[in-house]
């Protein structure tokens, strides 16, 4: 049955390692033989399923460069049969509970004594033939669990060309205590290319060199946390790294955490480098990095990319580590054969713009200075100001017109707080009730777009609250002075500020780009909102590009309801989950959203790209180089709206996503819509969901902008009973927390998108 899987599997999955190779000249790698690093599959494609498993061994093939390498814990039955599995223990992450439930045992290991169920007690047959095993990391699918048996130490079974083999072996000592010799069996397998043998034991290596071919298999040093102490010489492993030369009498190189490389301090920012790749390359040692997986958060420096961290090791201009040990060998893969030596490339030709949401806010406060200065450095196409009003009539650029979440107003406006329902249905402390001067005395806040119990994760926090907020002038002073490619101007809330607040947001954005003159410069302008009669006030100016914001999920757009769009608009914004159906974060299929857009002449933007791995489709391998892959070569769509636009501009930079360049032997290709929900028992599943609704051509169009009242203190209330479309609908979907849980916190809230 595994095996029926497994060929459907690579029947659907799109190989990219089946490509012809391409022919230019190899880059120059700064690795000890000048080749390219090594893409080292931890236990298989052990990020997504079980590790060790068989399905998890033959995806690596499927998702990596050209040999990869597969790598495997070795751990012993009682009969000395080999099998894979990262630890000693195999109650975490199997069902050996279940299958043995009076088999709990205590041995003392290198000292120390550990409790658990052991493979040592059991023959391979009551392992191999029973044990199934689980993911034991909460951020990765549990879906796959219990159906995969542990394997023996064949590995993957669908590769065209013998695999390179990696063999660890951490417990060489306890094993012999047992009877059971690591080394007798390797020096007896009969298992391929085992290209390497590593351990965190000396002994045992020094015991392998006179049994190995030396050509063909390398013997690596495991290097554990410094602070821990190596079996053999009772030293820390930190005492042991400063002997290189010694090392190199026994061993071919060392494997390290990757922090004895790039050292992170408490902060989680990188601190300088050490010199230990130069040191080790200098006598003569390769040098293997581990730890690298993409969904555990490591240094903010990365902007949760987890190819930046990869190009860390591998691509920058003092050196190269000789291969990655990864949970992703997608995403090393990407790194090493895409995106490596493309810092002085060119832009190339792209088939999608890249627009901001709030300049470069997963880095820096949105809309801020700081923001749109690194957006504009990082690549992007089109930089955006969301716009909102004070009450004394300033056009500002911020996210949402409630302050609580992108500002510190909470500590200072408190008694401020109210409740619009026409803007949110929770209190908040809102820009048209506060002067621009007051808005000008608050500091940014760097938020998240999910709070902490929906996946959200904290972002740059040395840089929470720095830059200043700007005037929507000002904005259009920054990207004339830096010759911007392109600007968009979100307009919210119209008829509420014009009939509730004496506030005209339209006539103030119409105002400022006319005194910019930026409808006689090159930039390109697109005005956006989701109401179409502020998009009808700006028809007569053809230069600019309108923008029809669909903020709700919708699964088809029939074409009545486009030819609404259409009289307003040249260009639609629409959510990720608009473009890709899901089911329990499996990506499940396409709507025909954009087709049927497309089909009306209607350019297409997706809104809002994270890197942040909990916001991506397991389908993704927690990368968002392959979501952006998905959505431009899959989806087809024409704008990518995101939070971290260097890596937007990155993906786009690299060869590997040119759909014209066929001859490579590795791509970014989009991901296939149910490659993964195949191998889902529908037990697993939830309960399907009710489908999108289909945009309804009457809920297109809004009434028109009412006068400006002359009141500019009115009591917020409902919106007219002629409105075709209550204004809530309309609202940028964002909330904060109740005005009572603020108050009890009185800390900096995090608000909440849906998308």
């Amino acid at each position: 049955m595994i095996k029926y899987l497994v060929v459907a599997f690579l029947l659907i999955v799109r190989v990219t390692a089946q490509k012809p190779p391409r022919n230019p000249p190899p880059p120059k790698w700064l690795t000890l033989n000048g080749q390219q690093p090594a893409v080292i599959a931890r236990g298989g494609v052990s990020g997504l399923f079980p590790e060790s498993t068989r399905i998890a061994y033959d995806l690596v093939a499927q998702v990596s460069v050209p040999d990869p390498v597969y790598y495997c814990d070795l751990q012993f039955t009682q009969d000395s049969v080999g099998f894979c599995h990262a630890e000693l223990q195999l109650n975490n992450d199997t069902n050996i509970v279940n299958i043995f439930p009076r088999g709990e045992k205590t041995y003392n290991v290198n000292g120390k004594d550990v409790r658990g169920w052991f493979a040592i007690d059991y023959p391979a047959d009551a392992i191999l033939s029973n044990v199934t095993s689980f993911q034991n990391v909460m951020t990765r699918p549990n879906v796959f669990d219990g159906q995969q048996l542990m394997v023996a130490t064949d590995l993957p079974t669908v590769t065209k060309e013998p695999p390179s083999l990696w063999f660890n072996v951490q417990y060489d000592m306890f094993y012999n205590q047992h009877k059971i010799s690591p080394a007798a069996y390797l020096q007896n397998t009969k298992l391929g290319r085992v290209s390497y043998i590593s351990s965190p034991e000396i002994n045992f290596l020094k015991s392998m060199v006179n049994k190995v071919d030396k050509v063909r298999t390398k013997l690596i040093l495991r290097f554990l946390e410094p602070q821990a102490v190596e079996p053999t010489t009772n030293q820390p492993y930190g005492e042991v790294l400063k002997n290189l030369a010694v090392i190199k009498q026994f061993a071919s190189g060392i494997l390290v955490p990757k922090t004895y490389i790039w050292p992170v301090n408490k902060e989680q920012y990188l601190l300088a480098p050490t010199t230990l790749v130069a040191d080790a390359h200098r006598e003569g040692l390769e040098i293997y990095a581990s730890d690298f997986a993409n969904d555990f958060p490591g240094s903010y420096n990365y902007s949760y990319d987890p190819t930046a961290e990869v190009l860390q090791f591998i691509d920058n201009d003092q050196f190269s580590v000789d291969g990655v040990l990864t949970d992703f060998p997608f995403t090393a893969s990407a790194a090493t054969a895409c995106l490596a030596h493309q810092k002085k490339a060119t832009k190339r030709p792209k088939t999608a713009l890249i627009i901001t949401h709030n300049g470069a806010s997963g880095d820096y406060a949105g809309c801020t200075d700081l923001a749109y200065d690194k957006a504009i450095r990082d690549g992007a196409d089109v930089i955006d100001c969301s716009v909102q009003m004070s009450k004394d009539g300033v056009a500002f650029c911020l996210d949402s017109a409630d302050l609580l979440g992108d500002t510190t107003a909470i500590t200072s406006f408190m008694s401020r707080s109210s409740n619009v329902p026409e803007i949110q249905p929770k209190n908040g402390i809102f820009s048209f009730d506060l002067t621009w001067s007051e808005i000008q005395s608050l500091k940014p806040q760097l938020t998240n777009p999910l709070s902490q119990d929906m996946g959200g994760l904290p972002r740059n926090p040395a840089n929470k609250d720095k830059g200043q907020f700007l005037t929507l002038a000002d904005f259009l002073d920054l990207a004339k002075a830096k010759a911007v490619p392109g600007i968009l101007v979100n307009i919210l809330n119209a008829h509420f500020l014009a009939s509730k607040k004496g506030l005209d947001v339209v006539g103030a954005v119409t105002s400022a780009l006319s005194n910019a003159t930026l409808d006689k410069q090159p930039t390109q302008v697109m005005i956006q909102s989701d109401d179409t009669s502020v998009l009808a006030k700006f028809k007569e100016v053809p230069s600019f590009r309108r923008v029809y914001a669909i903020r709700d999920t919708i699964g088809d757009a029939p074409k009545p309801s486009l030819d609404e769009i259409k009289k307003f608009a040249d260009a639609v914004d629409v959510r990720r989950s608009s473009i890709l159906k899901s089911t329990a974060s499996f990506f499940s299929n396409f709507t025909r959203v954009v087709e049927e857009m497309h089909a009306a002449n209607l350019s297409v933007h997706v809104s809002i790209l994270y890197n942040e791995y909990t916001t991506l489709a397991f389908d993704f391998f927690d990368d968002p180089m392959l979501e952006l892959a998905t959505f431009v070569e899959g989806a087809k769509v024409d704008a990518v709206v995101t939070e971290y636009p260097a890596t937007a501009y990155a993906y786009f930079r690299t060869p590997c996503s040119d759909p014209a360049l066929e001859n490579m032997d590795f791509t970014l290709a989009p991901a296939e819509p149910g490659q993964l929900l195949f191998f889902v028992v529908p037990e697993a599943l939830p309960p399907a969901g009710a489908p999108a609704p289909t945009l309804d051509a009457a809920s297109v169009v809004d009434p028109p902008l009412p006068s400006v009242s002359k009141g500019e203190n009115n009591t917020a209330g409902q919106p007219p009973a002629d409105e075709k479309k209550n204004s809530s609908e309309r609202r940028t979907t964002s909330l904060c927390l109740s005005f009572v849980l603020a108050l009890i916190m009185s800390l900096f809230l995090n608000r909440i998108y849906f998308f």
